[in-house]
């Protein structure tokens, strides 16, 4: 009993952690908990601590945002996106007509599947000019000795 009357004596008055009143009692932090659940007024006080909590963090992000300094880094997303729109623009504009086979099937996935090889094949049953590729070859070898084994991708 004594043990019992020092938890919520701790827990209610001194406001202390469960976590604290298990190593200052000498007791484990589920026995704390049991003890300070088994009292009637532990509804109200988790809620006491939980509003007592949320304006401490309030507080704190107020604080913690009027004093961050965000880094600065330079930002060229915009001009990766507009080099991009461009590349891709120009693979397939009408007045280039010399697309190459990869960007072709990159743009018409639906029509293309892979064979036992990894190479592109068209779908059986699609109908399709002569100068469409029938088969696109995916094992080319990357110069770089670093991805001497790789091959391209869709």
């Amino acid at each position: 009993m004594e043990n019992q009357e020092n938890i919520l004596d701790l827990y209610y008055n001194k406001h202390l952690k469960q976590k604290d009143i298990a190593t200052m009692v000498g007791v484990s932090k589920q026995y704390v908990s049991k003890v300070v659940k088994a009292d009637s007024r532990c509804k109200e006080e988790k809620q006491t601590r939980k509003d007592e909590n949320a304006i401490k963090r309030k507080d704190y992000m107020k604080e913690y945002f009027k004093s961050y300094d965000r880094p600065k880094k330079e930002d060229n997303s915009y001009e990766q996106l507009q080099s991009l729109l461009y590349q891709d623009s120009l693979e397939l504009s009408y007045s280039n007509s010399n697309i190459n086979d990869y960007a072709f099937a990159k743009y018409n996935s639906s029509i293309y599947h892979r064979d036992k090889n990894g190479n592109l094949r068209l779908n059986k049953g699609i109908k399709v000019g002569s100068d469409v590729p029938k088969t696109i070859n995916m094992n080319i070898p990357i110069p770089t000795q670093k991805y001497k084994y790789r091959c391209y991708s869709m």
